[in-house]
């Protein structure tokens, strides 16, 4: 059904029935035309074959001048018998005082001798007209021709008229003639008209089939598809037409594949780009988002699309659009929420035309968050050391000047004036070099020399110097220490891992002296290794203060320190912790604390480990 309705709208349908009307129209025309010419040609035939000879006529003008009208009525229908015309029915003879004659028909023959009533004798007798024609029909439907005719001369006032002939003949053989005519001229039409409608389909399908073509092109060229080429059947416009589209679906073609390219690689730029990039037009509304962008702010690209720039960016009630178009200062954002930190800065440019008109504004959104804590830790650095580096010089300082001003005479105070200055050297020499350690770290110049190591041996050859030291301190009743135990709690398994056994004899070192300096009188500490399906993991126990959840994330930043006063009485520099993190991580190891206060605090350390076919096939190649 619905490809009948397309093709009575189609314009091939169109085309075959304009042409189909207008052979209609023209056999129409034609049509009527000739057949008026046939049944006038005919009707002028015929009146020329009913018209009686001028011979006969005479005859009877001579007949209707004798003055014996008996003699004169008997020679006219002796004239009138005489008559060999098939076309006649009727023949009547009137004279000029309207009295009838003689007749052809037998039923006439009681109307001789009796005035005529016929309107057109009477007429042609007063001299009005030589002759009248007219077409009537009776009363049973039959056509008739009926010819008047005056006998003797007319002058124009009927002085010499001696009578008239009235003829009357039947049409029906002329208009069954015609009819005839008419019947064949019909059947030739529809047959012209049938053969029409074909050639009508047929040219209408010779002019559309190459506009139906470039329809069918010129669709696919609208989605994107530029495989069709059209066939070119001629030199004719539509021929032209077509192969004008054939090149406009190459170039269009050609456009959208540069188009494209240059999209895609605008995309993967984009994309790609650790910078975040969206573009608005000028009502403010993003038009273009990458993911990068998408991320700063919290939302899906998708989402983004068609949301107002002002209220992306968080910046309602802080800028308007209006100033972001005419201001093209940059500018900071901060899009920090309770799950993240992060500040922006905003660079802005606008998308204009031509002619000037500005059409809508570029954000780029480049991350300074990192840059912003990197300069806070340096601005921190430099104050945590020139802060660490003034206390013992101010000290070294002081005591120094006392020696100067006398009290090196006095050798009791001058020894132990020298024994604070000696350890706050010491304690300046030992911060000196971990911040020269920890700069190797960061260059990446730090030596390390990787050796696969039994980690429970090295584990257990530092618990023992602390155990030595333990030892000593319980024998040294001069100066007594703090009393404390270590308790350990090793895998029965050996445990292999890739280190470089000094460094990591270092973390272990930092990590057991703060448990020492912070455990309480008396406390345990507890050493754990333990292995699992991937990773080696030690941990050290103390039962100190612990460390506030607030510092937990910073426990492991230079120069941090959760009990000042008393890490710096201990001597503590405050880049242990941060040292044995480079350390661990220098490794492809973690470390991490879990601690709470007023219960002690647990440092972690995971390592990978080296399985046992791994270990074999080392010693094989040693071998």
């Amino acid at each position: 059904m619905n490809s009948t309705t397309n093709f009575f709208k189609s314009i091939r349908f169109r085309i075959a029935l304009v042409f189909v009307l207008l052979m209609i129209i023209a056999l129409e025309l034609l049509g009527a035309f000739f057949v008026r010419q046939i049944e006038r040609q005919n009707l002028t035939t015929f009146q020329q074959q009913i018209a009686l000879p001028k011979y006969v006529t005479d005859q009877i003008t001579t007949a209707l001048k004798k003055k014996d009208s008996n003699e004169g009525n008997h020679e006219i229908q002796d004239i009138l018998s005489s008559l060999n015309n098939t076309n006649l029915q009727e023949a009547q003879v009137v004279d000029k005082t309207g009295t009838i004659r003689g007749t052809l028909s037998v039923s006439g023959q009681q109307t001789i001798g009796q005035k005529t009533t016929d309107l057109n004798a009477q007429k042609a007798i007063a001299g009005e007209q030589s002759f009248l024609k007219s077409r009537t029909v009776n009363e049973n439907n039959e056509r008739k021709e009926l010819l008047t005719t005056t006998l003797g001369s007319n002058n124009g006032r009927g002085k010499d008229i001696v009578g008239v002939l009235v003829v009357k003949a039947s049409l029906a053989p002329v208009y069954k003639n015609i009819d005839s005519v008419m019947r064949l001229f019909v059947i030739a039409g529809i047959l012209a008209l049938m053969v029409s409608i074909a050639l009508a389909l047929f040219l209408a399908r010779t002019l559309t089939r190459p506009i139906e073509q470039i329809d069918e092109q010129t669709t696919k060229i609208a989605n994107g598809d530029y495989s069709m080429v059209n066939h070119i059947y001629g030199s004719d416009e539509l021929g032209h037409l077509a192969q004008s589209v054939n090149e406009l679906s190459t170039r269009v073609e050609e456009s959208t594949e540069t188009v494209n390219a240059e999209r895609n690689r605008l995309d993967s730029v984009l994309t790609h780009m650790a910078d975040g990039v969206l573009a608005a037009n000028r009502r403010g509304e993003v038009t273009i988002i990458n993911q990068a962008a998408a991320d700063f702010v919290g939302v899906d690209r998708d989402a983004a699309i068609g949301q107002n720039v002002i209220e992306l960016l968080q910046l309602k009630g802080k800028r308007m659009l209006r100033d972001m178009l005419e201001n093209l200062d940059d500018f900071r954002v901060d899009l920090s929420d309770d799950s993240k930190d992060l500040l922006v800065q905003a660079y802005v440019s606008l998308i204009k035309r031509q002619s000037g008109f500005i059409s809508g504004l570029v954000v780029v959104l480049h991350n300074i968050t990192e840059q912003q804590r990197i300069d806070a830790e340096r601005r921190m650095f430099v104050s945590n050391v020139s802060h660490e580096l003034r206390t013992p010089l101010t000290s070294v300082r002081s005591y120094v000047d006392a020696l100067a001003e006398g009290a090196i005479n006095d050798p009791e105070m001058a020894h132990n004036f020298l024994g604070v200055v000696q350890n706050e050297t010491q304690r300046m020499i030992r911060m000196i070099n971990d911040l020269l350690e920890l700069s190797r770290l960061d260059q990446g110049t730090m030596a390390v020399k990787l050796e696969v190591i039994n980690l429970n041996s090295l584990f257990n050859f530092v618990l023992n110097r602390f155990d030595m030291i333990i030892e000593n301190d319980a024998k040294n009743t001069e100066t007594p220490n703090k009393n404390y135990s270590i308790q350990r709690e090793f895998t029965s398994e050996d445990v292999w891992v890739e280190v470089d056994p000094d460094k990591f004899t270092q973390v272990l070192d930092n990590i057991m002296n703060n448990a020492v300096k912070y455990s309480p009188d008396g406390g345990v500490i507890t050493a754990r290794l333990i292995k699992t399906k991937t990773r080696a993991i030690l941990s050290i126990s103390d039962q100190g203060l612990g460390i506030p959840k607030k510092d937990l994330n910073n426990i492991f930043n230079r120069f941090f320190r959760v009990d000042k006063s008393r890490s710096r009485a201990q001597g503590g520099t405050g880049l242990g912790l941060a040292i044995s993190k480079e350390v661990v991580e220098k490794f492809n190891g973690r470390i991490w604390v879990d601690s709470v206060e007023n219960q002690g605090s647990t440092f972690y350390i995971s390592l990978a480990y080296v399985d046992d076919a791994e270990l074999q096939e080392a010693d094989w190649d040693a071998e």
